[in-house]
Parts: structure tokens; C-alpha cells; sequence
């Protein structure tokens, strides 16, 4: 009978029922404690950051994106400012790593909008 699942492909333990899933060796766990794990972020008031405002092309196909850096929030918060601001801007946006990316150049629109909001933000590059 065991020759017939192995030749059907499909896995079983010793009494002949199909093989569960199951972890040998977790480090930390098995995933409920992720939370434990994570990197602790600050999350500052605006008037102590220091932003910085940047349009970019680099490996994006010539595209051009606005790149916010020196941001440091928390996740949910990331996302709440980046729904803000691309819905002051008209564009699109994403947040990756710890910056928030908007499609298009509208740095100085972003600048004006990030004052506004308490941030102290500067335009930096070309």
C-alpha cells in the first residue's frame, strides 16, 4: 500500500496517512511570536524629523519617482501619510523599506505638504 502512494507522489508517515506539515526546529518559534521579534520603530512627533525630498530615476526605467527619506514611523503610520499625501499630489505612491516613493516629480508639491503637516522637510538634489 505503500508502494502505491509513492508512486502517486504523495507523501505518508509510518502508519500510511498522509504526511501533515510539521516543524523539526523553529528558532523563535512558530511564528505567533513574530511581534517579540520585530524591529522596535520610533515613532517620532513630525517637528523631530528631519525629511528629506528627493526626485529619482535610478533602476526604474527612466521613470522618474519622488523618494521621502528620513522617515521613522511605524508601518500603519507610514501608510496613513503616504494615502495623504498621494491624495495632495493626484499621483500614485508606495512605501519601500523605511521612504515613501510618489510617481512623478512633484517634490516641491510634497515639501509644501510635509510643512504643512509639522515635518521639517527639505528638498535635496537636483
Amino acid at each position: 500500500m505503500a508502494d502505491r502512494h509513492r508512486k502517486s507522489g504523495k507523501k505518508t508517515d509510518p502508519s500510511g496517512n498522509p504526511a501533515q506539515k510539521r516543524v523539526v526546529y523553529a528558532e523563535f518559534g512558530d511564528g505567533a511570536t513574530a511581534k517579540a521579534t520585530e524591529r522596535a520603530v520610533p515613532d517620532l512627533p513630525p517637528n523631530q524629523q528631519d525629511l528629506r525630498v528627493q526626485a529619482s530615476r535610478k533602476g526604474r526605467g527612466g521613470k522618474t519617482v519622488t523618494v521621502i527619506s528620513g522617515l521613522q514611523h511605524s508601518p500603519d503610520a507610514l501608510k496613513a501619510l503616504l494615502k495623504n499625501l498621494k491624495a495632495q499630489c493626484g499621483t500614485g505612491g508606495t512605501v519601500r523599506d523605511d521612504t515613501l516613493e510618489l510617481q512623478g516629480d512633484v517634490a516641491d508639491r510634497l515639501v509644501e505638504a510635509l510643512l504643512k503637516l509639522g515635518y521639517r522637510a527639505k528638498r535635496s538634489g537636483g
